[in-house]
């Protein structure tokens, strides 16, 4: 699989699923790669936090990878970046923004010296092989929100990353209609296009008006102690926090380490100068309760966040009944429980809760169909490639491309290999792809054994059955067994007894040969003591024997 005289399409991540970002373009026998982002695990990966795209297939071709170009900042687009990084080999390049929280994460993980890491200027391009790559920023709900004009021999792609379009953004200069339209003149192979937001008719909104929606709500907060929860990478929502606080008298206290981290790269990085001093949380619980706005992380119901641990009162910061919080960010889809845990637990104090149904304090980063429908006519490419969305999203932005006048269209998903060029688009084959997770501190393979024993462990509990046989088949020593997360707590001695004699009974009933077959012996071992487990509980839990001679 090396590319020839032609422009191929990858993804690796993040088509089919939203999160964890990793696309491939091949032309003329190398590659480029487009994020390296991660997404966090759900409760079908018990004890894993966060999940990988695959990269076998670019692993071994390393040799034709020319670098690694980051469109910004989001954890699905780099977080990825210090687990393989190193193993990849190759430069990385990311505007400023992007790039001191890469480097921040490289230097936690002790590879900065060993990883190249090259700050490009906004609005700047660079060239790597048969690519030649420019920036253009995007309005996004993140600092230096950027999508890539990537040109090649054989056609010019424009990737948008994430974006959305903002008359106000506060953060950054988008590109203009203009400048769009003039790209689109110039002509565009391809419009690789994030779908998150298709199926929203109205346009995503504005920071600006999210702005004033936050300005009216804290005023109307007169003596109440107020938390904010927004996400930490919304450098424009933290700017507007800040003029909030300053317009209503209110000292700002920052709850929560990456808020702290997102503050200080953004100031380094030029945004956020005129941000107010903050006091510390001691301070801010001795100020009156109607002169403190904050700002805390875990409005996504983060077990360990600040917000949790205040609804727990396990926090510095403490709320009583008439506070308030307000929540400026949506809910990620399977949040939902941890997010409703901790409002139940701020509700039953008698704390407020203010959500974007109660005014306008919170708007996406990605484009409903209007923005959409803009780009296109814009843009006007030749062939439209969603991505950046589950596999709904993705063929229902494909559907509304082709109504709006878009030639050609493609609904790939990860592992399909489309050619955008010459005669396009076509899926070529499809290359191995999946997931890894970071398990401990090892990254495996998301359906290896271990991860399906965990869920049936998670599911059915496991008894554990020890006894010693003699060579003859006989047993030595008493059966052993030992249970745990089987629902017998008032009956878990009886079971055990009744259990032990099964298998005492079902050990001296083997006959010929099999007596002096370890293995046979085992599963013999096995099947009785599950079945004794079901009898008793109606599980099947997982039944480990240990089985020794003696």
């Amino acid at each position: 699989m090396k590319p020839g005289k032609e422009l191929l399409f990858l993804a690796l991540g993040g088509s089919g699923e939203i999160g964890m970002n990793v696309n491939l373009y091949g032309c003329n026998g190398k590659w480029l790669m487009v994020d390296l982002g991660m997404t966090f695990a759900d409760p079908y990966y018990p004890g894993v936090d966060l999940v990988f795209a695959d990269l076998s297939f670019i692993e071994e071709r390393l040799d034709d990878l020319v670098g690694v170009v980051l469109t910004h900042a989001h954890e699905d687009h780099i977080g990825a970046v210090p687990y393989f990084a190193l193993d990849l080999g190759v430069p990385l390049y990311a505007t400023p923004f992007t790039a001191r929280l890469v480097a921040e994460k490289l230097a936690e993980a002790g590879i900065s010296k060993q990883v190249t890491l090259n700050t490009i200027p906004n609005d700047s391009s660079l060239s790597l092989g048969p690519f030649d790559v420019r920036y253009v920023p995007l309005a996004h709900s993140i600092a230096e929100g950027n999508a890539l004009v990537i040109e090649t021999p054989h056609g010019r792609v424009f990737h948008t990353g994430d974006w959305k379009l903002d008359d106000e953004p506060l953060i950054g200069v988008p590109a203009t209609e203009g400048e769009l339209r003039a790209l689109g003149d110039e002509g565009v192979l391809a419009l690789v296009c994030d779908s998150t937001n298709v199926f929203n008719s109205k346009p995503s909104g504005s920071e600006g008006a999210v702005r004033a929606g936050l300005m009216e709500m804290v005023a109307g907060l007169n003596g109440k102690r107020v938390v904010v929860t927004t996400f930490a990478s919304n450098v424009a929502r933290l700017q507007t926090l800040g003029e909030v606080a300053l317009a209503t008298g209110r000292k700002l206290c920052v709850a929560g380490r990456s808020l702290d981290r997102i503050i200080g790269v953004a100031q380094a990085s030029g945004y956020l100068k005129d941000f107010p001093d903050t006091v510390s949380m001691d301070e801010a619980m001795d100020l009156p309760r109607g002169q403190v706005l904050v700002l805390a992380t875990g409005g996504q119901g983060e077990a360990r966040a600040a917000l949790a641990r205040i609804a727990s009162d396990s926090h510095p910061v403490r709320l009583e009944k008439g506070d308030a919080v307000i929540f400026s960010s949506r809910q990620i889809p399977g949040n939902e429980l941890a997010i409703g845990r901790v409002q139940n637990q701020l509700a039953a104090k008698g704390v407020e809760l203010l959500t974007d149904r109660q005014g306008m304090i919170h708007v996406s980063g990605h484009p409903g169909r209007p923005e959409l429908e803009a780009l296109y006519s814009w843009i006007r490419p030749e062939i439209l490639v969603p991505v950046h969305g589950e596999m709904r999203h993705m063929a229902e932005q494909a559907r509304l491309g082709k109504a709006s006048g878009i030639p050609r269209t493609i609904v790939q998903k990860n592992g399909d290999v489309v050619r955008l060029a010459p005669d396009g688009p076509a899926k070529l084959s499809e290359v191995r792809n999946g997931r890894l997770v970071l398990d401990g501190d090892i990254i495996a393979p998301a359906d290896g054994s271990a991860m399906g024993q965990r869920r049936k462990l998670a599911e059915s509990g496991l008894v554990v059955a020890a006894l010693a046989v003699s060579a003859a088949g006989k047993l030595t020593s008493a059966v052993e067994i030992a249970a745990v997360g089987l629902p017998l707590e008032e009956d878990m001695d009886e079971f055990i007894a009744e259990a032990q004699g099964d298998v005492e009974k079902a050990v001296a009933a083997i006959k010929g040969d099999k007596k002096r077959d370890r293995a046979a012996i085992s599963e013999t071992v096995r099947l009785t003591v599950r079945r004794a487990a079901q009898r008793w509980s109606g599980k099947k839990p997982v039944v480990q024997v240990m089985l020794r001679e003696g």
